[in-house]
């Protein structure tokens, strides 16, 4: 699961590089929203992605505990999108021991081992 994780986000990092060094080459990000902008479904393509940022940040905030890191994520988030989302998945990724199970990877701070040796951790 691990291996699998990592080789996506690895893979998200990769693409959104590429698309996005792509894109600034052939056209710069202030001119481009001015020309896009009238279009309808860039503004709901848009809206869709920094809605999906958001919930990620908020699960991220739960999650770190730490109004700091907190701000740092969101605006990485706001300003990267899918690169900071990787990278911060990478991060956690890095430190998680599969043998923990899922949920130490998914609820962080707020996981805590079963006192009976089991694996499935607590919410506290």
């Amino acid at each position: 699961m691990k291996t699998f994780l990592t080789t996506v986000c690895l893979a998200v990092l990769a693409i959104m590089l590429y698309v996005t060094i792509s894109a600034s080459l052939q056209q710069d990000l202030i001119s481009a929203t001015r020309q896009l902008w009238p279009d309808l479904w860039f503004r709901a393509t848009l809206a869709d992605a920094y809605c999906g940022f958001l919930f990620f940040w908020l699960w991220l905030a739960w999650r770190e505990q730490s109004a700091a890191k907190s701000v740092l994520w969101f605006v990485l988030i706001m300003a990267l999108g899918n690169l900071a989302m990787a990278s911060y998945i990478l991060l956690q990724l890095r430190s998680w021991n599969p043998s923990d199970g899922v949920a130490r990877l998914l609820l962080g701070a707020h996981w805590l081992p079963e006192r009976d040796g089991g694996n499935s951790g607590n919410l506290h």
